[in-house]
């Protein structure tokens, strides 16, 4: 399918409307906390949604003006409609507790989404695109206990109701026997061990961030599938003088059992990752990402990245190979909605070989 570039008019209505229509709320200042909020319209297209149109808001805030020690709690919510028919509502965000003894970190969404499918594998060909639906409903909660030298110990839950499946009968789906092609719940608790130095909860210039958790979905849990997950996602910021930084990341993601649904599968792709490729062209039980992103700072509101990743999807950690490796390189703009908290709206082209390449816009660094 070819995608096709919006023209410079919609880029900057995006800017103008944004700047225009903002509304900045600076919460009266007590001795308990101090809030900002900020609420805009969103006028947005994307590889997986084309136009979109919706509404997206963003509070800053902390439990405690006297803690300087905490980094700022942030939560964001979005709505938005798409010309696909596709809707998204969601809510996410990551909150600081009192000298960042506990964090918590949440996602809340609804989606009504027609979507794409290739099948499972790396080697899936352009030519088995399929389209299908689905609607669902998506909790992820993971509270995180510091126990020093700013190391994590966290719990974490995950559920997913997977109401509506509508495929092709006869197609890639039936072909391949997926997993999930039917309604579903999956539900699943695990651990996490987190090592967090970064300066900032938006945009980082310097410090580092690992983290190693596994997530196991049992029928005990009240899931339909048994299976483990197991995530490690490594970054490392450098800043150069004042207005650069390179960021880099390394990401794994794991599934280890028979029975991984379609919607828990590891996909390559997407507004965080591998920035260029459909969210989902590549499917498979394994996945591997490599990414940096070198950022420079004009000033306080504005700035630009280049970006560049590789990486692949596998049925098992031996099916990664070199050879086989994907990639996706581009550039963006970046707008400060928020000076003081390096809040930023990005604009992002990210770039693979054929046909895989797209804008996004979205609210938040890829990592």
């Amino acid at each position: 399918m070819i995608r096709r570039n919006p023209s410079l008019f919609a880029i900057l209505l995006v800017l103008i409307a944004q700047t225009l229509f903002s509304v900045s709320i600076s919460a009266q200042k007590d001795s308990v906390r101090s809030r900002q909020i900020l609420l805009f319209p969103v006028l947005t297209r994307s590889i997986e949604t084309s136009w979109s149109f919706g509404v997206a808001g963003s509070s800053t805030f902390r439990f405690s003006k006297n803690d300087t020690a905490s980094r700022t709690s942030n939560l964001q919510a979005i709505m938005l409609y798409s010309l696909k028919k596709q809707f998204v509502a969601a809510i996410n965000g990551a909150q600081y507790f009192k000298n960042e003894q506990y964090i918590l970190n949440e996602q809340i969404s609804y989606s009504s989404f027609p979507d794409k499918f290739w099948g499972l594998g790396k080697h899936s060909p352009d030519s088995a695109e399929e389209d299908y639906n689905f609607k669902q409903y998506y909790i992820y909660l993971h509270l995180m206990r510091h126990i020093g030298n700013n190391i994590y110990v966290g719990m974490l839950y995950e559920f997913q109701n997977l109401m509506e499946v509508d495929y092709k009968i006869g197609g890639v789906f039936d072909q391949q026997q997926i997993v999930g092609r039917n309604p579903y719940k999956i539900s699943g608790m695990g651990l996490s061990l987190t090592f967090d130095n970064r300066n900032n909860a938006f945009s980082p210039n310097k410090g580092n961030f690992a983290q190693i958790y596994f997530n196991h979905f049992d029928k005990a849990f009240g899931s339909d599938f048994s299976y483990t997950n197991l995530v490690i996602d490594i970054r490392k910021y450098f800043p150069f003088g004042k207005k650069n930084v390179l960021a880099l990341q390394a990401f794994s993601f794991s599934n280890m059992g028979n029975e991984v649904p379609l919607r828990s599968l590891a996909t390559l792709g997407g507004m965080s990752s591998m920035r260029g490729y459909y969210d989902g062209r590549y499917r498979d039980k394994q996945q591997l990402v490599f990414q940096s992103e070198f950022r420079h700072s004009f000033n306080k509101r504005f700035g630009v990245v280049g970006f560049g990743n590789f990486g692949d999807v596998g049925h098992n950690i031996s099916d990664f190979a070199l050879r086989d490796l994907k990639y996706t390189y581009g550039a963006g703009l970046r707008y400060a909605i928020n000076k003081s908290e390096k809040l930023n709206i990005r604009l992002d082209y990210g770039i693979g070989p054929g046909k895989n390449h797209g804008l996004y816009f979205e609210l938040g660094e890829a990592f």
